[in-house]
């Protein structure tokens, strides 16, 4: 019999995948600060982690520990040495986000372009007959927009792109001219040089040394006035006090935030009080159906490991 640890809950698709498996029982601890979880987690053979921090220390308690299947694609929250000195696999779900994600993007790219929350008070509040005074809002048909990373999500938000008439340009090191033409898009080659082009930038990609700070004022300072830029992908990949000068001092036009260096944000956060963000929860993946998806493949990833049939794709190379 498999012991499966699932660290904050998960949908109960997922967890019925387990309830009907005969070889697997699982327990849910939600809090990740519950002093239970380092007596749980020595015999355990498996782990469902969302975005709780998962230490060193607590990995090593794992003696069992063979697996760590993330609900979600990120895994920053993992200690990756510890889990490399232990030989613990740990695999994402890989192609359950792309659609919420992808959408969500679009969705801050509309409510920015169009000040959806300018326009939408200006009625709340009886100002109706103001319309006309209100800052102008901006088209995307036409515009140029430069997707970086182009993984599940990234294919998936270009087919939304272009379905809005946008040009696509994609920066990623890892897929070729070909692949990326084959999509409609156009490789570039330098990111640096292709930024200063774009009227919208989305982040795909995850954080890391090379990555981090990766968008910062000296960046900013070469965008379009009319740039808007969108990270959905890792806090940190944008220097966010930079972002709050070069929001303030109109070098961009707006920007979109699901995720952030610190979760929560701390309260003295500029970005927090900076009407031209437009801000979310790290909860690009949260509609109804991809809570569901995930959670079924995070817990079918852990049966595929021990089953020997697990999808390469989903394993993360340590």
């Amino acid at each position: 019999m498999k012991k499966i640890l699932i660290i904050q809950d998960i949908n109960k698709k997922g967890r019925e995948i387990l309830a009907n498996h005969p070889d697997y029982e699982f327990e849910v601890i939600d809090d990740v600060n519950d002093p239970a979880l380092k007596d749980k987690i020595v015999d355990c053979d498996g782990v469902s982690l969302r975005t709780a921090k998962l230490p060193g220390d607590i990995i090593n308690l794992g003696k069992k520990l063979k697996i760590i299947s993330r609900h979600g694609v990120g895994y920053d929250n993992i200690d990756l040495k510890t889990c490399k000195e232990n030989n613990i696999i740990i695999a994402i779900t890989a192609t359950a986000n792309a659609v919420a994600v992808s959408e969500h993007v679009m969705f801050m790219l509309l409510s920015i372009s169009k000040r959806k929350n300018m326009y939408d008070d200006s009625v709340k509040t009886g100002n109706f007959n103001n319309r006309n005074k209100l800052p102008k809002t901006q088209e995307i048909w036409g515009k140029n927009i430069l997707i970086a990373g182009f993984g599940r999500i990234g294919q998936c938000l270009i087919k939304r792109c272009l379905g809005f008439e946008m040009n696509v340009f994609v920066y990623d090191p890892f897929i070729s001219s070909e692949k990326i033409e084959s999509f409609g898009g156009k490789k570039v080659e330098n990111l640096k040089d292709a930024v200063k082009n774009m009227d919208v930038i989305s982040l795909h990609i995850p954080l890391s040394k090379e990555t981090k700070n990766m968008i910062n004022l000296d960046i900013l300072k070469t965008l379009k006035k009319n740039c808007i830029i969108i990270n959905a992908a890792r806090g940190g990949i944008i220097n966010e006090n930079d972002l709050n000068q070069a929001l303030n001092k109109n070098l961009i036009f707006g920007a979109g935030l699901d995720v952030f260096e610190i979760e929560p944000p701390e309260q003295d956060n500029p970005l927090l009080k900076n009407d031209k963000v437009f801000l979310s929860p790290h909860a690009a993946a949260f509609t109804e159906e991809c809570m569901i998806r995930m959670a079924k493949e995070t817990t079918q990833n852990i049966i595929d490991f021990f089953d020997n049939t697990l999808e390469k794709s989903k394993i993360i190379k340590l």
